[in-house]
């Protein structure tokens, strides 16, 4: 439609199957990488992705004519595929139902590429469920602890 304008940012989260560290250094940045050709492809600006040995942060521009549980099943779908077409590893790998999304203004752009780029280092000093929980707290969502992530002790 002419003269339609938007600008709207999406933090989108979502973990390994069972939580378990199976995203491995050695093709951590390809799956990335491919995750980058799935976004794009779905017509979304990749801001920022960073993954962690068990779940990923995806920051994007988001394209309004294409749905969020959308693009979340394409990248899901396709990079489970992709993972074990390559033999990339050697357990059963897939993700976890559900995932997490928060908008983002302009103003924080730089802000939250720089933390999704740092996951690895990040995630050495705060866990990924406390960090998970405290996301959650701040955006002031309401949650039922049943049906969050499975978080096993650590």
């Amino acid at each position: 439609m002419a003269n339609t304008y938007s600008q709207s940012y999406m933090h989108l989260i979502f973990a390994v199957r069972n939580r378990n560290a199976l995203i491995l250094d050695s093709w951590a940045s390809d799956l990335e990488k491919y995750i980058t050709g799935i976004v794009q492809a779905e017509g979304h600006k990749l801001i920022a992705i960073g993954t962690a040995h068990d779940h990923i942060h995806i920051f994007i521009g988001y394209n309004l004519n294409n749905p969020i549980p959308k693009l979340v099943e394409q990248i899901k779908t396709s990079s489970n595929k992709w993972i074990k077409d390559k033999k990339l590893c050697p357990f059963h790998f897939s993700w976890q139902n559900g995932y997490a999304c928060f908008t983002h203004s302009h103003s924080q752009i730089d802000r939250v590429a720089k933390y999704v780029l740092n996951q690895r280092e990040h995630h050495i000093k705060k866990s990924f469920k406390d960090e998970y929980l405290s996301i959650l707290k701040k955006n002031d969502i309401k949650f039922e602890e049943n049906y969050l992530f499975d978080f096993f002790e650590e």
